[in-house]
This record gives structure tokens, C-alpha cells and sequence, in this order.
């Protein structure tokens, strides 16, 4: 019987605006592998499973069954399956298997709640959610760690994303909810994975939109050309994973708009790839080519203004502004409102003055 080292974490779904990995669009990476031996017991696979990893807890690997992530003879089962004499059982999750050390550090946490179970932070740009290749410090699970020091969730060193259930890019600011236990965070995952959650995200986009309200749809999956983004394909494509995006004008400021986005599922980079592909890309964003004079005239003056917003904005324009769910123990619905980040708001002001003297 062949198993790796590292133990089972929770799994996660793709969040809209994760930080960008090294897997590939719908690859999964097995984390364990038994082969059960002539005389295995006729056992329901999660019991089977609890007993041969170290640290899951039979709630945890019956989420994993329900998500697909446990394969018997390379097919998903549940987590009633009875377990066999010969069979090939794996555990697979979105990323690949590593173990990185969480290194408590002091660093300021915007909180704008906290109790027993959860806390919710207000995260500015520039920072990661959570350590992985070239960014092994200075992120929010790094303050997490030292902030919640005491409890053990934050002392596995094992698990490296403790009390993370959904992700936010690096250069987006906004809301996210940490759990602070294991029954918390399973809680908080389940909802995300039913989309039962509420979030809206807020953000500047090159271009007048046509319509006041709409609906972006299309596969997303890794980009073939360039790794670190992700393209749209079309539905039914069998490429990538469906993506559906509401989005809402609030303002048109001369050659932007300022958009609410709703997002019916949450893929990496959702928003920025969806806007891209309808021709608006994000004001700023680097990796899908907002950071370039993409609307207006040729006058230097005019040009010298995109500069100047692009230098005081030298990230993609997207703040994660609402935030909603049940919480896990008293069952009263949460819902949370941050202010747009300082940065993005001073360049939204300026396109606001911009139209206004022109």
C-alpha cells in the first residue's frame, strides 16, 4: 500500500479570483493511494479511508466523496461505497501535494467581525491569501497564524491553507471569511460549494458597456498560450469549467465603467477573464491587458491622465465589496459591506473629474 505523506486537506472550490497556480485547467493531483489487499473487509469507504489517513475526519472525507475527490478503480464513489478486495482507491485535489511551513507573523489584519467560530478581514491588494512557490511569507495565513496562535487549527503546520474556504487574488482587495475550526470551516466550505453564499464584487472596466445590466457566460479554463491566465471557451466545449457573470453598470465615466458583478460560480479569475473576452477588460490588470490606453483620444493631454491613473492604480481595478453567508452555529444569515480600497477609489474619483472638465 503506497500513500503520500502529505494529509488530506479540505477541498476547495475555484474561487473567482484566486492567485494563480502551476495546475492546469480541471487537473486534479492525487494526494493518496491505497490498493486493498485479498482479504479487505466489505467497509464503507469514508470509515475505510479515516482509518489509513492520518488527521481526516469522517465528516471531512465524506465532503471530499460528495465533491468527487475520492476514486475507487479511477471513478468517483461515494461515501457509502463498500470497499473491496483489490481495489484501487485515490484521493485527489486541485492542487498539487506540498507542504509548506506557516511562519506566524505580525502583520496588521483589517477584522471587520470576529467570534468563536469565524472571522471576517477586509484584504488589501498586495498581499496573498496564502503561501505557496515565491510567495513562502508576508500573507494573510501568515497573520492568521500569528493571530490565532492559540487554536489548533492554526498550529497544524501540515495543512497550508488553514481555515481558508474561498480565495481572493493577490491585487484584489475585499472581503473574506476565515474559519476558525474545522467544524466551521466544513460549515462555511459546504455553502460555497452549493453557491449559497452571497458576494458582489465592484469593478472599473475599460469601455462604455452597451447594455445597463447583462450576463457573461463561457467555459474558463487555463490559457494555452500563457499558463498564469485563464481563457473563456464556448459552453459545451468540454474545455475548462462553466462560468456565469452578472454584472450591473453603476457608472459610465467617459471611456470606463464602474460595474457590480454577481458571480453564479466561482472561477479563477472569472471576472477578469470574462470582461476580457467581451472586449472590457479590467482597468489596470496586468495579465489580461487593461494595464494599456485602450478607449478615448489621442490628445497627450488626455493620454498623460490614463498614465497618471495607471501609475496611482498599478493593479487590476476589482474590490470583493459584499459578502454573505449563514453562520455555522447559530444559523442567522451574515452579510457584510467594505468601501471600495483607497487606491481604486482615488482613480474612480478622477475619472468622475475627468468627465466633469472635460
Amino acid at each position: 500500500m503506497a500513500q503520500n505523506e502529505e494529509t488530506e486537506d479540505e477541498l476547495e472550490q475555484d474561487d473567482p479570483e484566486m492567485e494563480g497556480d502551476s495546475q492546469a485547467a480541471g487537473q486534479t493531483y492525487e494526494h493518496f493511494h491505497f490498493t486493498t489487499d485479498g482479504g479487505q473487509n466489505l467497509i464503507r469507504i469514508d470509515k475505510y479511508v479515516v482509518d489509513h489517513v492520518s488527521h481526516a475526519s469522517r465528516t471531512k472525507v465524506q465532503a471530499a466523496a460528495d465533491a468527487g475527490n475520492i476514486l475507487v478503480n479511477g471513478k468517483p464513489v461515494k461515501a457509502n461505497y463498500r470497499v473491496k478486495p483489490g481495489d484501487e482507491i485515490s484521493i485527489v485535489m486541485s492542487y498539487p501535494p506540498r507542504e509548506i511551513e506557516i511562519v506566524p507573523q505580525d502583520i496588521p489584519l483589517d477584522i471587520v467581525y470576529e467570534d468563536e467560530s469565524l472571522l471576517v478581514v477586509n484584504k488589501p491588494a498586495g498581499m496573498c491569501v496564502h503561501p505557496a512557490v515565491g510567495n513562502h511569507d508576508g500573507t494573510l495565513v501568515n497573520a492568521l497564524a500569528w493571530h490565532l496562535r492559540g487554536l489548533p487549527m492554526f498550529q497544524d503546520v501540515k495543512d497550508p491553507r488553514p481555515g481558508l474556504v474561498h480565495r481572493i487574488d493577490k491585487d484584489t482587495s475585499g472581503l473574506l471569511v476565515v474559519a476558525k475550526s474545522e467544524k466551521a470551516k466544513l460549515a462555511l466550505a459546504h455553502q460555497f460549494f452549493e453557491k449559497s453564499t452571497e458576494r458582489s464584487y465592484v469593478a472599473l472596466v475599460w469601455g462604455l458597456m452597451e447594455s445597463d445590466t447583462g450576463t457573461i457566460r463561457g467555459n474558463i479554463g487555463r490559457s494555452v498560450r500563457d499558463r498564469k491566465v485563464m481563457d473563456v471557451y464556448p459552453e459545451g466545449s468540454g474545455i475548462g469549467k462553466s462560468a456565469v457573470t452578472h454584472y450591473e453598470v453603476m457608472e459610465r465615466l467617459g471611456y470606463v465603467s464602474l460595474v457590480k458583478c454577481r458571480l453564479e460560480t466561482g472561477r479563477t479569475h472569472q471576472i477578469r477573464a470574462h470582461f476580457r473576452h467581451i472586449g472590457h477588460p479590467l482597468f489596470g490588470d496586468t495579465h489580461y491587458g487593461g494595464d494599456q490606453i485602450l478607449r478615448g483620444t489621442t490628445f497627450p493631454k488626455y493620454r498623460q491622465f490614463v498614465t497618471n491613473c495607471l501609475t496611482a492604480l498599478p493593479r487590476q481595478a476589482l474590490h470583493a465589496k459584499t459578502l454573505g453567508f449563514t453562520h455555522p452555529e447559530t444559523g442567522e444569515m451574515m452579510r457584510f459591506d467594505s468601501e471600495v480600497a483607497d487606491d481604486m477609489a482615488d482613480v474612480i474619483d478622477r475619472w468622475r473629474k475627468y468627465v466633469e472638465n472635460r
